[in-house]
């Protein structure tokens, strides 16, 4: 079997393309398809006509390489070698592909270089079962990322439902291969007839308990996820075999772009971009890079940009009311009463997050980089670094990677260091000092340090060390932010989600501005983003909670209300404030708070947060508790009173969904669309944003009910808001298809002030002379304060059209006239 290709089969036999124009080389507009079983190519194939009626320029594709049976996401790839069977395989990727080009559309995929899937049963990774049947002598053993020397030539597997002897009862030879429940493993040459622990002992892996996962793993996996391989893409073999079906789609126009998932988890993101451009020939490409608050995208990447979510967090930051945001964290602060650190203030709770996750979920990760740190020092020349104690090497690691602020550094051994990276690692280096207490041992620091920033030489121990700290960042990052620290602090729920900023989550117009502006000079065609498959809540949830910065008190009386309610009408009371607060707060956001859904996410938010229970030490008796206030408060009875409340604030609310819309829709960048978004969509996190969707038009982020369910959920909406939101949709997307000069990369951006009392609630802007955009923010406090009263907006010389509602104006206008039936305004010229 050659390790270029495992399994690798010809493309099948299939027509000519068709002769229809090629979709354009940058997309104006993506739409995201979550492909799964059930939801296929073909099922996309049948919603083509409709998205090319909406004005998209391309699908974007969820992974579509062979992935683990069953698989709602495919990121736990399988084989790079074939499209996946379970969607139609690849003849049903080119019928689709020739739908689109029929409609005048390309297809962007989704690719994952960083790893594989570990699959039940594990002959369905070709490649990892070989290494697992040869070991380190398997020309496939280069593929994966595995610590050989650690594992003492063995790689440890932690697929065990208990401990080694608790389990050999279930392990037995079955066919040629061992099998434990649904797992095969390949058995070493000769060793088959071996009594069992014997035979356990010859191979070339070591089944373990899942529990040892944490602390013994020898290989990197994607976070913390033990069923996700990392694989060394560095590698040009791997990289030539994983990337060889996808790049032949692309040559054969079948796909016209990508999306890559995770380039922070690659050894050398920027290497392995300029290798893929070489490939694609300068396909359009955008990469899933979150920015920290201050950071830039790095200007040596070949890529159009990210995927969009520094754009979410500056859209979303327009509609949060920094002095309410304020009041809210008071009332949060005094309803729950969580300390400083768990939960109570953003920075204090973020620290502690990152120390518990790198010394408990990362253990395994942070004991490699101190062998590795260890085994430098042990070989310096001159003995110049020796006598650096492994405690002090791991405690000067774990200090400088928790005080990391972004996602990582980009640094190679021996290679130049930005001046970014360097002022960063030598301020997290001078801070980790502080962790000892005799000055001496602190010059491990130093060593740690220079390390990461491949000043001690580009040896291997060197370069392994360099990649490894980056990579280690990145999952610290992600794992203690986004996945613990954002479910602790809750005052704003909307305020926690990717590539957010939860402690300062507020955009002011200039900000917003200067950030657009930097976009159309530095990336005109980077993606854009309100909605995906990884948001915690969708772009309608988040335009409601929003509203609740510029009303606070009101909803302090809300929670104080509903508290009393559930406790008189059933005697249930939350099994502590903090889990209260997020109940309360998920269920205003969905409006209807079904209890199918609402307890799901509950669950989720309470393992991730730790505070109580967690996914591996999990609390039965508190999770049943939260169940059953769920079910009781929001879920009961009280949700009638959190769905009048909602429907007080459904005209502020109207206001935000529209108005982050049209900004997604016609600021600078390629705006891609999460299925479902052109109308009202109302979902939460994972697996609630992967539901099925239904072709046209979609259901309203409502589960499978009756038509009479569907209708109550939405009342508290206004009712022609799904209708308003699609409309606005196509107009702004196919001016988009139509125009494409006047969003690209040669078009212009300028930003337009109102003046007069109400001003600062007007965000507008024109892109290239010929389109203006005006939309509301904070209108609940606009209405509050007497509405726009004579607040003027000076339009660009000429006559324009609002494509919205077909009224013309010219000069200034005045905002009350202009914005009297919506909130927003979308007018061309002429």
């Amino acid at each position: 079997m050659s390790p270029q290709s495992p399994s690798a089969s010809a493309a099948p036999a299939t027509s000519a393309a068709p002769s229809a124009p090629p979709p354009p080389a940058v997309p104006t507009a993506t739409y995201r398809l979550q492909l799964q079983p059930g939801f296929p190519f073909s099922a996309a194939e049948r919603a083509v006509p409709y998205l090319a009626s909406l004005g998209i320029s391309h699908l974007h594709l969820s992974p579509v390489l062979e992935a683990a049976p069953g698989s709602a996401h495919g990121y736990d790839v399988t084989g790079h070698a074939r499209v996946r069977e379970e969607l139609g395989g690849e003849e049903g990727l080119r019928s689709l592909s020739r739908a689109a080009r029929e409609h005048g559309m390309g297809i962007v995929v989704d690719i994952v270089p960083n790893h594989m899937g570990v699959p039940v049963p594990e002959r369905l990774n070709e490649a990892l079962w070989e290494v697992l049947r040869e070991g380190p002598a398997s020309p496939y053993a280069r593929w994966f990322d595995i610590d050989w020397e650690a594992g003492v030539g063995r790689l440890l597997l932690p697929v065990l439902g208990g401990r080694l002897g608790e389990e050999l009862g279930a392990l037995s030879v079955k066919g040629g291969v061992l099998a434990y429940h649904d797992h095969r493993f390949p058995l070493r040459e000769g060793t088959e007839h071996l009594p069992l622990p014997e035979l356990l002992d010859a191979q070339h892996y070591r089944l373990a308990w899942w529990r040892l996962a944490r602390t013994e793993l020898n290989y990197r996996r994607f976070f913390t996820i033990a069923d996700l391989i990392g694989v060394r893409v560095e590698e040009p073999e791997v990289f030539a075999a994983t990337h060889a079906c996808v790049l032949r789609l692309l040559r054969e126009g079948v796909v016209h772009g990508l999306r890559i998932d995770h380039p922070d988890g690659l050894a050398d993101p920027g290497a392995y971009l300029l290798r893929l451009e070489e490939e694609t020939g300068g396909a359009w490409t955008v990469v899933e890079k979150i920015l920290g608050p201050r950071e830039r995208l790095p200007v040596s990447w070949p890529v159009a940009g990210t995927t969009g979510y520094d754009a979410l967090h500056h859209v979303d930051g327009l509609f949060v009311d920094p002095d309410g945001l304020a009041e809210l964290a008071a009332v949060y602060r005094g309803f729950t009463g969580a300390a400083p650190d768990l939960g109570g203030e953003w920075g204090p709770t973020v620290r502690r997050a990152a120390r518990e996750v790198v010394a408990h979920d990362l253990a395994a990760e942070v004991g490699r980089l101190t062998r590795t740190a260890a085994a430098v020092c042990e070989a310096a020349p001159g003995l110049a670094l020796r006598d650096h104690a492994p405690w002090a090497l791991r405690t000067a690691i774990e200090e400088v990677l928790v005080r990391v602020p972004v996602y990582r550094p980009y640094v190679t051994a021996g290679g130049p260091v930005g001046a970014e990276d360097r002022a960063m690692l030598e301020e997290a280096a001078e801070g980790a000092r502080a962790a000892f207490a005799v000055p001496e041992e602190a010059a491990a620091v130093a060593v740690v340090r220079d390390l990461a920033l491949g000043r001690l030489g580009d040896g291997g121990a060197q370069r392994d060390f360099c990649a490894r700290f980056a990579q280690v960042c990145a999952a610290l990052r992600a794992k203690s932010e986004e996945d613990t620290a954002f479910y602790r602090y809750a005052p704003l729920l909307s305020a926690a989600e990717v590539g957010g900023d939860p402690g300062s989550p507020q955009v002011a117009p200039e900000e917003f501005h200067a950030y657009c502006a930097r976009l159309q000079r530095d990336w005109p065609a980077t993606g854009t983003v309100l909605s995906t498959h990884d948001t915690k809540r969708s772009a309608d949830v988040r335009a409601a909670l929003a509203v609740l910065t510029e009303c606070p008190e009101r909803w302090a009386e809300l929670l104080e209300r509903v508290t009393h309610e559930t406790l008189r009408a059933s005697g249930v009371e939350a099994p502590d404030r903090h889990v209260a607060w997020v109940a309360w707060q998920t269920a205003y956001g969905m409006g209807f708070p079904y209890q199918e859904r609402l307890v799901p996410a509950l669950l989720k938010a309470v393992r991730e947060a730790g505070l109580r229970t967690t996914w591996t030490e999990r609390d039965a008796a508190y999770e049943e508790a939260v169940e059953r206030f769920a079910v009781a408060g929001p879920g009961g009875p009280p949700l009638y009173t959190v769905a009048a409340f909602a429907r007080e604030l459904a005209r502020p609310v109207r206001a935000n969904v529209l108005g982050a819309a049209l900004l997604h829709l016609t600021m600078p960048g390629v705006p891609d669309l999460y299925m479902g978004t052109e109308r009202v969509y109302t979902a939460l996190v994972d697996p609630d944003n992967r539901r099925l969707p239904d072709f046209p038009p979609f259901r309203t982020g409502v589960p499978e009910e009756t038509a009479e369910a569907r209708e109550e959920a939405a009342a508290w909406l206004p009712e022609s808001l799904p209708e308003e939101k699609r409309a606005l949709t196509e107009a702004a997307l196919r001016l988009r298809r139509e125009h494409p000069a006047w969003f690209g990369a040669s078009a212009s951006y300028e930003p337009l002030r109102a003046a007069g009392p109400a001003a600062g609630h007007c965000v507008a802007y024109a892109r290239s002379g010929a389109v203006v955009c005006v939309a509301t923010r904070l209108s609940l406090r606009l209405a509050g304060a007497g509405g726009w009263r004579e607040t003027a907006l000076e339009l660009p010389p000429g006559q324009w059209r609002d494509l919205l509602g077909g009224r013309e104006a010219e000069g200034s206008v005045k905002l009350a006239e202009l914005l009297a039936e919506r909130p927003v305004a979308l007018l061309v010229r002429g």
